[in-house]
């Protein structure tokens, strides 16, 4: 069974496919700093959209997702941008957890599981 990797670089990919599958890297907003949770996750949320293109899916095949916040009393304002972004009835298994985060700008991560067409 082949592998893709999508957006490959030296220390890891953006996206792995393998079968029927599209495994993302934990993705942080790229513009963060000083921003609030909900843009973080807005921008979060379309390079999301973006790999799964990519990769020949979208967000109505999610199987599962990771957040991490970096401040777990943020959880409801993430959820707002999440909710509104999620097809209805086509919500993905998740966990949600307070965790400190790769920089200090970043208040959000976000990685998704997803099939295949």
């Amino acid at each position: 069974m082949t592998i893709k990797r999508i957006q490959t670089q030296t220390r890891m990919s953006q996206a792995v496919v393998h079968g029927n599958t599209v495994y993302t890297a934990g993705q942080v907003a790229q513009s963060a700093g000083g921003e609030s949770v909900a843009n973080q996750t807005a921008n979060i949320l379309e390079q999301i959209d973006q790999l799964l293109a990519e990769a020949g899916t979208d967000k109505a095949k999610l199987i599962s997702a990771t957040i991490w916040l970096s401040d777990i009393t943020t959880f409801g304002e993430m959820n707002e941008v999440w909710d509104a972004w999620v097809p209805e009835g086509q919500a993905p298994c998740r966990a949600c957890v307070e965790s400190k985060l790769a920089l200090p700008k970043f208040t959000v991560e976000i990685m998704v599981i997803a099939a295949l067409d």
